[in-house]
């Protein structure tokens, strides 16, 4: 029996409810016997192949999803019409147990810039059909991209139709900019559904956190719509985690058990390449992503790597207590030694934004780079307070891949970014002319359903210089790419609570090439 999915159900999100998914495959009447519960994906185009993902889970809300601990074969195709009447590749993937029978296929021999259709069979059963895509060639010329981003969402804080939303925008890739789970112990107050297990620390934990998000069918029905290509940020792990510390710096050996409990989870359930696999608590990220010679992604990840917290008291680093996130300046945050992304990741970027010969350069990182304080909520009206877990925090590192970019003359720069639960807007400064034109121009996607609260974060920001500045609505961001200039659209829900909720505008700005800086669209 077959699974397919054509357009209208993805715009549907496959038409079956969150609510009943998130219990489990039995619970929805599924049987123990269905293998593809979390749906297949794809991700990480080339111009002449992608790579394909599934997990076997008929159990999806146990620890090793209801298989056996042996391999499983999982035969795999890939065809260029929806009917599978031209099957192109195909080939036979091993889902084994210690990887918790995720299956990651890395096809090669595709053809460049074209759409292609997918599919996994295992134990007589056919998975959901998938709908990716390659890259353009090397390169090539290319008339137009569309690429919708998005970060941050917490499962237990709202539902995720703004995935209908950009399923139907029909993107050549999705971006998304982490933040894919949270990790907290379920919390009923406020919330529109719950967590299904308590605060994942081990392996097994992570894997049902993982499974509950993916069971939600609009989730589903963004990865099976279009390739992907993801970073992590702190909630894949634990809260504002950098390096071998969490917030509450817990001893660095129990920690980094967790970290790579985590990571292993995080790569079983994403459509990351095989070279991407992590090694204990180790696991490389960054990356770049060309399509073709209109544009280049350079993916970073600025937690494994990080710089201690700057301006924290030693007395409470000695004693093992929580780190401050908001602090008064101090001589830490000017130390040229901090860096955000450590040291050979960040030297990895700076040659990748000096050399890139695309004619847009996007940085797809996690948080905000333009420099903006905040009130610490627990003193409102007090005074403003450095927010040590972004850009703000490490601006030295910052201001060296600004000074890159202006130096390297890189060619069209633009950061898009997430985790501040918010939208913004803004332009990127050279650090020694902080009154002069433009460097580049960044762009914050809002949140898939994630809150953030804080009511002074518009003024503040409007006053330091975001050209737009929204927290109260959730959402993600939608970018076109043409030689000539790009347009992002900022979209938002207007009830992020509702499965059917409807969207709109918010804000829309557009780039053109070769002339830093954003301009409002009316």
């Amino acid at each position: 029996m077959t699974f397919p999915l054509n357009r209208r159900q993805w715009l549907a999100g496959a038409g079956v409810s969150a609510a009943i998914l998130s219990m489990g495959a039995r619970a929805a009447g599924l049987g123990p016997d269905r293998l593809f519960t979390l749906g297949v994906a794809s991700g990480e185009p080339l111009p002449d192949g992608v790579l394909l993902w599934t997990r076997l889970a008929p159990a999806p809300l146990q620890g090793d999803g209801g298989m056996p601990s042996r391999s499983v074969p999982v035969r795999w195709q890939v065809a260029a019409d929806e009917g599978f009447a031209r099957i192109v590749a195909s080939g036979t993937a091993r889902a084994r147990p210690e990887w918790g029978h995720s299956v990651h296929v890395a096809v090669s021999g595709l053809q460049p810039g074209r759409p292609y259709w997918y599919r996994f069979i295992a134990n007589g059963e056919e998975s959901p059909i998938g709908r990716t895509r390659t890259a353009p060639a090397r390169g090539a010329a290319v008339e137009r991209l569309r690429v919708c981003f998005a970060s941050c969402q917490k499962y237990e804080a709202g539902h995720y139709a703004a995935w209908r939303h950009m399923v139907a925008e029909e993107p050549d890739l999705i971006l998304f900019l982490g933040d894919y789970i949270y990790e907290g112990a379920p919390n009923p107050k406020n919330a529109v559904r719950l967590h299904q297990n308590p605060e994942p620390v081990d392996l097994a934990g992570y894997r049902v956190r993982y499974a509950t998000y993916k069971l939600d069918p609009l989730l589903q029905g963004a990865h099976h719509a279009a390739p992907w290509a993801v970073t992590w940020d702190d909630h894949e792990v634990a809260n504002d985690y950098g390096s071998a510390l969490d917030e509450n710096n817990s001893d660095p050996a129990r920690f980094l058990r967790r970290r790579a409990a985590a990571y292993q989870a995080y790569y079983e359930h994403l459509p990351l390449r095989p070279a991407q696999r992590p090694h204990g608590p180790d696991m490389q990220l960054y990356r770049t992503l060309d399509w073709g010679r209109l544009a280049q992604f350079q993916i970073v990840d600025d937690r494994q790597y990080r710089g201690a917290r700057a301006c924290q008291p030693p007395e409470l680093v000695a004693a093992h207590r929580p780190n401050h996130s908001l602090v008064a300046p101090c001589a830490d945050l000017t130390d040229p030694a901090r860096s955000m992304l450590g040291e050979r990741q960040e030297r990895w970027l700076l040659d990748r934004i000096g050399n890139s010969g695309a004619q847009w350069n996007l940085l797809a990182q996690q948080t905000q780079m333009h420099p903006q304080l905040r009130t610490d909520p627990a003193a409102p009206g007090g005074p403003l307070k450095v927010p040590v877990d972004n850009w703000v925090g490490y601006p030295v590192s910052r201001d060296r891949i600004l000074r890159r970019w202006a130096e390297a003359g890189t060619s069209n720069p633009v950061a898009l970014g997430g985790d501040i639960h918010a939208f913004a807007a803004a332009d990127l400064r050279h650090p020694d002319r902080p009154d002069g034109a433009p460097v580049a121009s960044e762009f914050v996607g809002g949140s898939i359903s994630s809150l953030n609260l804080d009511k002074s974060f518009k003024p503040i920001a409007k006053a330091g210089g975001v050209a737009f500045a929204e927290n109260e609505v959730r959402g993600y961001g939608r970018l076109d790419i043409r030689p000539q200039g790009a347009t992002i659209l900022f979209r938002g829900l207007a009830d992020a609570l509702r499965e059917d909720s409807a969207i709109r505008d918010l804000a829309g700005f557009a780039l053109e090439a070769g002339r830093p800086g954003l301009h409002v669209e009316g």
